[in-house]
């Protein structure tokens, strides 16, 4: 069947009523689901006239699975349906392809399986022609261990939010006695399986248990899904040859544990098989919509990383200022310290150049790590910390900050301040391609930011907006800081580093950012808790992204 719905010659990516959107989704901590469809449903990686629909089936044989799209909740309306056979070759998720479909077209989507029917979703194609907004809520960090997923649950009631961008830190690989056990045994949210996830097998089942979390049945249903990976859906911190939580003499072969945790990605969420030529390694997307915006993806870990430079031979070596510039140029800003891939470069030229064919005021980046300068400053000199060398027992962590600040370094050297060659030549390909006014939307580093960017030499590049985690915590918090010290903290980082205009990490949540064509703004939600599966949100800080010419400007509003 084919659809034919309208668009109109401006198309306007309102949400669906309040009513008709709060009816559609479960009570806050409620359970959505027949048990043949226990962990939901998903869409996602649209394009104007197609869109990946997920689910999963509990099954003990090969199955074919019937899905339906409607123009309507009621499916009286069917526009386009199909069967997909699935089986335990790829963990009896299914994942058709939805084709034909109209261009910013809002649709609702089922499965069913002989007598049981799956919970309804509502997905949307890409806009194309003119368009006068876009709400994209940026989100990163579910760390099941942590707490309930109560900021997903936020974003599907969120009637501003048209898509939902996933930067990262989807699921996290840690066993039971992991980061996060002691909170996770107290809410009964203990990893599955209970050891570090190495296996094929061992991915999925971690795949599987997250996605039985009522707040993020809750948002896959309600929005659709554009996602990039970071580096804990298969390791902490790999590079293209290896990882910090990889050991093979226990572990096994970096490349095949890569490759399951690849594999179960792929199985497990609402992304587009690779194109020809590509392999699913080289995960990245570009979305365009209408001629207002384009949104670009990075791949940061497993393309073309270089393996990230370690303080921890320089912390006795370094004793001067002299030494921690030596070893900022020598190691840390070594030529050749690459972290994106050259067909990503290209595709990211080609879509800057269409970018500005089409006219589009906006040109995003989902970034799966922070690209602003952040350096420490001196905690200990400030008054900040005491000194750990005069504590019988300090914080690891504030030994670490100590130091750090001592010698103004990177926070740290697993971001793009790791990387300052790789950063360097993102920028000059931004700038030969037309193209300085980029907003990079950023996950990993469990805090809230808004950050106005340079290239080396000082010329404005952009802005960030970087997201708290959506359970993980704040570093200064889990590390031991009480709350009123992690606030002195944030406000010396934002005081000591021209990039930072605020940051925020004691809370949990996601942004909001609403663009339209002649400005957009920027909403930091927090969730109140991610301890109970019902929590509210706060608004922390909102901020106006004004253009002047080819600059952004960041002006807060509260």
């Amino acid at each position: 069947m084919t659809s034919h719905l309208p668009v109109s010659r401006r198309t306007t990516l309102a949400a669906l009523s309040a009513t008709a959107a709060l009816a559609a989704l479960p009570a806050r901590g409620a359970t959505l689901v027949d048990p043949v469809f226990r962990h939901g449903v998903a869409s996602g990686d649209p394009d104007a006239t197609s869109v990946v629909l997920w689910t999963r089936v509990t099954a003990s044989a090969p199955v074919e699975v019937t899905w339906e799209v409607a123009s309507d909740a009621r499916f009286a309306r069917i526009v386009r349906s199909g069967t997909f056979a699935t089986g335990p070759d790829r963990d009896f998720t299914v994942k058709p392809l939805a084709e034909g479909l109209a261009p910013g077209g809002r649709y609702f989507y089922r499965f069913r399986l002989g007598g049981a029917v799956s919970p309804v979703g509502q997905t949307r194609t890409l806009p194309v022609g003119a368009l006068d907004r876009l709400g994209i809520a940026l989100a990163s960090c579910s760390n099941y261990a942590f707490g309930y997923f109560t900021a997903y649950g936020a974003i599907a009631r969120d009637p501003a939010v048209d898509f939902v961008l996933h930067t990262g830190d989807y699921i996290y690989e840690y066993g039971a006695d992991g980061w996060g056990g002691d909170i996770s045994r107290r809410l009964g949210r203990v990893h599955q399986p209970a050891h570090e996830i190495v296996s094929l097998a061992d991915y999925r089942t971690r795949h599987a248990q997250y996605k039985t979390d009522a707040g993020a049945q809750a948002m896959h249903a309600a929005k659709p899904l554009l996602a990039c990976w970071d580096d804990h859906e298969s390791a902490n911190n790999p590079w293209t040859g290896g990882a910090q939580n990889h050991q093979p003499d226990k572990e096994g072969d970096w490349a095949a544990r890569r490759a399951a945790s690849i594999q179960a990605y792929f199985e497990w969420m609402p992304v587009r098989e690779p194109v020809p030529g590509r392999s699913r390694m080289q995960f990245w997307r570009t979305w365009a919509f209408g001629d207002l915006a384009t949104l670009s993806t990075l791949e940061t870990r497993h393309t073309a990383r270089a393996l990230q430079i370690d303080y921890e031979p320089y912390r006795k070596t370094i004793a001067s200022f002299a030494d921690a510039a030596a070893m900022e140029r020598d190691a840390i800003g070594a030529p050749g310290r690459t972290m994106l891939a050259p067909e990503l470069e290209a595709d990211l030229a080609q879509a800057w150049a269409r970018s500005r064919e089409l006219g589009q005021p906006w040109r995003l980046i989902g970034n799966p790590m922070p690209i602003a300068r952040t350096r420490v400053p001196d905690v200990v000199a400030l008054g900040l910390i005491p000194d750990p060398a005069k504590q019988a027992k300090p914080l690891p962590a504030a030994q670490d900050l100590a130091w750090k600040g001592k010698w103004n370094l990177p926070f740290y050297t697993d971001t793009w301040d790791g990387y300052e060659w790789a950063r360097e030549r993102l920028y000059a390909q931004a700038r030969s391609a037309g193209v300085s006014d980029l907003i990079f939307l950023t996950g990993d580093s469990h805090s809230f930011w808004a950050n106005r960017l340079a290239d080396a030499s000082g010329q404005p590049m952009g802005i960030e907006l970087g997201t708290a985690g959506i359970s993980s915590p704040g570093d200064f918090v889990e590390s031991g800081f009480d709350p009123a010290t992690a606030r002195r903290l944030d406000a010396a980082l934002a005081e000591h580093n021209p990039e930072v205009l605020w940051t925020d990490n004691l809370h949990q949540g996601f942004v909001r950012l609403e663009l339209r064509r002649d400005a957009a703004r920027a909403t930091f939600v927090a969730v109140d808790t991610v301890l109970r599966p019902q929590a509210g949100t706060s608004v922390l800080s909102q901020w106006r992204i004004n253009r002047s010419g080819t600059t952004l400007a960041l002006d807060r509003l509260g």
